[in-house]
């Protein structure tokens, strides 16, 4: 027990400077938005070209918003992976960066006339807050009825928006983003159930690389067994 801390610091570290330098994140996010804004012009096409009725739903973190400085701050200080405080001053006093692709893509969805919901569980009491941030990077459609914070589970969030809207797209980081299956699923069920819904990635639910977050990063290695040298 004595090294798991230092070798959990480590790989955190190794994860974060991942996600916050890699060239290869951004490329893949811009790609992410590539194939999302495939995905709604054709949904908007196939609506006889307009987007009233439709709606995206989409998450906020390293989905919309690139928070790894207080990632590498986390990590630098040997916090946790999920500290609740450090995390709720970020919310409050955090400048946040824009994924790559996220504002285009937004924007032309806004102009197409589709829904926007930003469904994330950020905390509700910070809400004024994470309101502030999306108008301040300038996002379409961050009025109060459209931004839904912790509180209900996202999938019963999700059934509220589809009362009223045919949901086209779903964007996300982590699997629950995406369908109540992946609740408190463990790995191997994770594992099942991606390949149960495997027609819908790159379909309607798109998803973004967090190489710093999710319960794959407790889990052990399982390594190849290899044979001994004659």
């Amino acid at each position: 027990m004595a090294d798991d801390k230092p070798r959990n610091l480590r790989e955190h570290v190794t994860a974060v400077r991942y996600q916050q330098l890699s060239a290869e994140v951004r490329a893949l996010q811009r790609q992410c938005y590539a194939l999302a804004t495939l995905r709604l012009n054709e949904a908007v096409a196939a609506n006889g070209g307009s987007g009233a009725g439709l709606a995206i739903v989409t998450d906020i973190d390293e989905t919309v918003f690139d928070n790894s400085d207080v990632m590498a701050h986390a990590a630098m200080a040997g916090e946790g992976f999920d500290n609740v405080e450090t995390w709720k001053l970020w919310e409050l006093h955090g400048t946040p960066r824009l994924i790559p692709g996220a504002a285009a893509f937004l924007a032309l969805a806004d102009r197409l006339g589709v829904a926007i919901f930003y469904v994330s569980d950020r905390f509700g009491e910070n809400k004024a807050a994470t309101m502030a941030t999306l108008a301040r990077l300038h996002l379409p459609q961050t009025t109060p009825d459209r931004v839904h914070l912790f509180g209900a589970p996202k999938t019963e969030r999700r059934a509220l928006i589809a009362r009223d809207h045919k949901i086209i797209l779903l964007l996300g980081d982590t699997l629950h983003d995406f369908h109540g299956d992946f609740a408190n699923a463990t790995l191997d069920e994770q594992y099942a159930r991606t390949e149960a819904h495997a027609d819908r990635w790159g379909q309607d639910w798109i998803v973004f690389p967090n190489a710093a977050h999710g319960t794959w990063m407790e889990a052990d290695l399982r390594p190849w067994d290899a044979p001994k040298p004659d």
